[in-house]
């Protein structure tokens, strides 16, 4: 890869990468930090990567460049956050985004990677696989598992409005 070609894959995906990282993280600082990171590790790794690669290497990158920032976070307060793991919700709400951004928070981290690669990005099942360091068979059933918990967690659409 050259420098021109890093520099077009930089155009080309930090918005979707840095999307991605964000919906994970929630926060800006760590999201920026992480697809930092991302584009420092390719510039190393210039002279070993074709550039039609790039886009997978960077989104393979930036997921377990996340998961590891969000263990080490996880160790920091691990009992602060105990109240997340439960599965209903209680409140009435009129925003479906908020009520949605909540039921994804209650996922399992694979999980709601896998979803938000496949129904945020669009990205196909073997990208995502190759991604996140799963088999195809085993992303489908992590994306069925997610959706499944969405429409339990969510219930109908008329009870949310």
């Amino acid at each position: 890869m050259t420098a021109e070609e890093f520099n077009r894959c930089v155009d080309l995906y930090a918005d979707n990468l840095y999307r991605f990282i964000l919906k994970n993280v929630k926060d800006t600082d760590k999201a920026k930090d992480i697809v930092q990171d991302t584009y420092e590790k390719l510039w190393v790794r210039i002279s070993d990567l074709e550039s039609t690669n790039a886009k997978s290497y960077m989104f393979t990158t930036a997921y377990r460049t996340m998961i590891d920032q969000m263990r080490r976070d996880k160790k920091q307060d691990r009992l602060e956050d105990s109240h997340l793991y439960s599965i209903s919700h209680n409140k009435s709400y009129s925003d479906l985004k908020e009520v949605l951004n909540e039921a994804l928070n209650k996922l399992p981290e694979a999980q709601r990677s896998v979803i938000m690669l496949r129904d945020y990005e669009g990205y196909t099942y073997e990208e995502i696989g190759g991604i996140v360091g799963l088999n195809e068979s085993q992303v489908k059933v992590y994306i069925f598992r997610a959706r499944k918990f969405l429409k339990n967690y969510i219930g109908s659409v008329e009870v949310v409005i």
